[in-house]
């Protein structure tokens, strides 16, 4: 199991990434779209709290197999979070 410091270090990468890539979108995209980049940006700052906060809280933290469960579920979650912004995001920039 990858530990937790790389937990943390890849969560911070990969929103970094979506609200970088959303403000170069607020740069070349029409103002319209503004409203809906924004959106996304709020929607991965939320992402990263609730992350952050159950990274911090393991559920049971005395069963070593319980709290490596909880963390690979962390980390699904946060993969497919940041598809799902990512993907959103590209949905408003295509239109």
């Amino acid at each position: 199991m990858a530990n937790i410091r790389n937990l943390k270090k890849d969560l911070i990468y990969l929103v970094k990434a979506v609200v970088s890539d959303a403000y170069v979108a607020l740069c070349f995209q029409p103002a319209e779209k503004r409203d809906a980049i924004f959106e996304i940006i709020a929607k991965a700052a939320e992402l990263d709290a609730a992350l952050w906060k159950r990274i911090n809280h393991p559920a049971e933290p005395h069963n070593a197999s319980l709290v490596r469960k909880h963390y690979a579920q962390i980390r699904r979650e946060m993969v497919e979070g940041i598809e799902a912004l990512f993907g959103e995001l590209s949905d408003v920039c295509k239109n």
